[in-house]
Parts: structure tokens; sequence; C-alpha cells
């Protein structure tokens, strides 16, 4: 009978483990890869505000992955850490909920915010699909490797929807430049970051051939994507990262002062001139990559609305925003996002909204790193975590990220974040044990 209930347990254990197995591939699949890679960005849909990537099939996956990770998620012992902290994240929807309904937009609000909770919901159920840490990192290695394969394909094999062309009509001046199966370089750019931070975490936690194949061929894609940012941001983070791991009083002045220091030095040399002037007396760009025009205009629009925004997702690429050109004299009316996360969420849910959203992605971590133990705040597990989190904060000061559904800096930024919230409260899991409580981290 023993034997019996065993073999039984056994079996129960290798179903859940195929099956989180299959879930984990699929949705970093989905993520890194999507449903409709390399885009053409010659014709005139991308134009269109309206032609965006909300297809039918990509609804259907969607909802699929959703449906089968929450199932994992509601029948593994470790469910109660689905969707938490759920007061803070309670707030922050119900409110991204209530400025949508008062919006120009609300429909345009109501299914951001419902793809925003699909999307968390997933996250926070991804760290449970791997049975140990090194079934983390093998998978998270495959995937990968995959995802680069994919985009050197499309360099050796589909050139012209791969690589930026003179005749795209948007920014024809990215010709020669790299993108892969991303629709644009800067997105391909931020991959090739991150997926150089897995390629370190692999070569430390499942293969160093794969570890190092991942890095370099990541890092030979970011140099050609011409990312110069992103590029610079590489080896910055990871020095970063070093610092902020080993100089613990060093972590609240590297994050709070660093984000807000870059955000106002920023956007504050867009809307004041003296500030502008004396940032390109030190020779860097104040313009940000002519991003100093959409910021103007972005904060210019939200004094007009600082308690409650215009809703969420309603108001770059809107029909209202599009059509008054005319009426407004900047081309930054035309910008597809505002090419900062921060600002992009007090624009759309205001100054409450973006409180909220700093306390969950930029407070809560550090209070969670605050609380490991001296094994867990030195492994890899942890740094590869800390180095995807600082850089998708970061990187958020010139790029839009936060609560875009399909972005898979996002996404990642989400599974990190409870990343480091299971490691301040459990013990990692060394190989794949015999209970059926398969995860990258204990409690």
């Amino acid at each position: 009978m023993g034997s019996a209930a065993k073999g039984e347990a056994d079996r129960g254990e290798k179903l859940r483990e195929t099956v989180g197995t299959a879930l984990f591939m699929a949705i970093f699949l989905f993520f890194w890869i999507s449903l409709n890679p390399f885009v053409d960005l010659t014709g005139e849909a991308v134009l269109d505000p309206s032609a965006g990537n909300s297809n039918l099939m990509n609804q259907v996956v969607s909802l699929l992955l959703f449906a089968g990770t929450l199932a994992y998620g509601l029948l593994h012992p470790m469910r109660s850490i689905i969707l938490q902290p759920r007061v803070l994240l309670g707030l922050l929807f119900a409110w991204f909920f209530l400025v949508s309904l008062i919006s120009s937009y609300p429909m345009l609000g109501i299914k951001g915010t419902v793809l925003a909770v699909m999307v968390t919901v997933n996250a926070s159920i991804y760290l449970l699909l791997p049975a140990s840490e090194r079934h983390f990192a093998k998978m998270l290695g495959i995937g990968t490797l995959i995802m680069l394969g994919v985009s050197y394909y499309g360099i050796l094999f589909k050139p012209l929807l791969a690589i930026h062309q003179a005749s795209e009509l948007r920014e024809p001046m990215n010709a020669g430049l790299w993108r892969g199966h991303f629709p644009h370089k800067n997105s391909a750019a931020a991959a090739m970051v991150v997926a150089s931070f897995f390629g370190l975490f692999v070569m430390n936690a499942w293969s160093r051939i794969a570890g190092m194949t991942i890095l370099c061929l990541s890092f030979l894609f970011l140099i050609n994507t011409g990312g110069k940012t992103s590029t610079a941001m590489l080896p910055a983070i990871l020095l970063l990262a070093w610092v902020f791991e080993k100089v613990r009083f060093l972590r609240i002045p590297i994050v709070i002062g660093g984000v807000g220091a870059f955000n106002i030095f920023a956007i504050g040399a867009a809307v004041f001139r003296p500030l502008g002037d004396f940032i390109n007396e030190l020779g860097i760009d104040a313009t940000f990559t002519n991003r100093a025009d959409i910021w103007r205009f972005a904060v210019s629009e939200l004094a007009d609305r600082p308690l409650t925004g215009y809703g969420f997702k309603g108001f770059w690429q809107t029909s209202e925003l599009v059509h008054s050109g005319g009426s407004i004299e900047t081309w930054a009316v035309a910008a597809a996002n505002g090419h900062n996360s921060y600002l992009d969420v007090a624009l759309m849910t205001g100054i409450p909204g973006l409180l909220l959203t700093l306390v969950w992605l930029v407070v809560l971590p550090l209070r969670n790193i605050s609380r490991l133990e001296p094994d867990a705040e030195h492994s890899h597990l942890t740094r590869l975590f800390t180095r995807i989190w600082l850089y998708a904060i970061f990187n958020a000061g010139l790029e839009s990220l936060f609560f875009e559904g399909g972005n898979s800096l996002w996404f990642t930024l989400l599974f990190a974040l409870y990343g480091l919230s299971l490691q301040a409260s459990a013990a990692l899991a060394p190989e794949r044990r015999t209970q059926p409580e398969g995860a990258v981290a204990h409690a």
C-alpha cells in the first residue's frame, strides 16, 4: 500500500512538472517572440493607432495561457502568493478602473486594466512552474536560445523585416539597424540586455556553454541594434548591481536617489530651459534623442489633470489626440507613448496612480531585499532578479514599459519582483524534491 501511494505521488509530481514546464515555455515564447513576429514597418498600417497587436488569435492565446496558469496556481500548495500584495494591488487597479470610468475612453481603460491584472497574475504564478532553481535556469536558457535563434534567423533570411529599412514610414533614419523579430530596435536592444542577464545566470545555475552562448549572441545583437542607451546600460547595471549587493547603505540612494535624479534631470531639461542648457554644456544630449518635445507636451497636459489623469490607456494614440494635430503645434501629439514610464503612468492615472505604482515597483522590492538572509542575498538567483529590476526601473526613465501588457520586459520585471519577494521569505530548492511543492523557491 505504501509503495502504491508513493507511486501515485511520483506520478502526480511528474505530471505537475510536465504541465509546469509546458506552461513556462509557452508563456516565455508568447512574450519574447509573440504570435506576430517580423512586423512590416513599411506599410501604412503602422501609422494607424487602431491597428495594434490586439488581434483575435492573440486574445484567445492570452486567455488560454491565463486560464491554464491560474488553474495551476490555484492547485499549488503556495497559491497564497498569487497577486500579492493584494491590498496594494487592489487599491492600484481599483484606482486605474475608476479614472478610466470617468475618462473620455472608458472601454480602453477597462480593457487595459483587465489585461494588466491578467499579466500580473501570470507573473505571480510563473516562478511556481519550475521544479527547482536548476530547472528554472534550464528552461530560461532554452527559451532564450530559441528567442535568439528566431532573431538571427530574421537577420539571415528575412532582412527586410528584421533590419530597419529606409522605406519605413515612421523612422527611416534607423535604416541598417537590427531589430530581429521585435517591432523596433529599442525593444530589441532592451531584450538583449535582459537576455545577457539570463545568460550570466544560466552560466552559473545550469550550463556554462549555454550561458556563454546566450551572452555572446545577445551582446553581438545588442551592438548591431544601435541602441546606445541600452548598450551603455548593460555594463552600468552590472556594476551598479554589484555595488548594490555589496554596499548595503547605498541601496536607497542608488534606487530612490538614482531614479529620482535621472527623471528630474531628463524631464527637467525638457521643461526648464536653463537646466537643459546646463546639461548640454556637460556634453549630454538634453533632448534625449528627441524625447524632450514629447516630455514637454506631456507635462503641460498633466498639469491640466494632475489628480485623475486622462484614464488608463486614454491619452497617447487616441483618436482625439491624433486628430488634434492641427490645433496643437507640436509633432509630439503623434508619439506612440511618452518614452518615460513614470510620466506616462501619471499622465494616464494621475499623481495617486503614480505613487501607488512607485510603492509597488520601487519601494517594496527594496524592503524585500533588505529582509534577505545572507545566503539568499548573495545567490545567483537574487542577482538575476536584482539586475532585471534595476535595469527596468532605470530604463523606464527613457521608455514606456509599465503596464504594457505584451511587453516582454514588463512581464520579466514582474516575475523578478515576485522572485525577490519569494527570496525574502523562502529557502532555495537545490534540486527537484520528492514532495509536490516544486518551485524556484519554497516557503
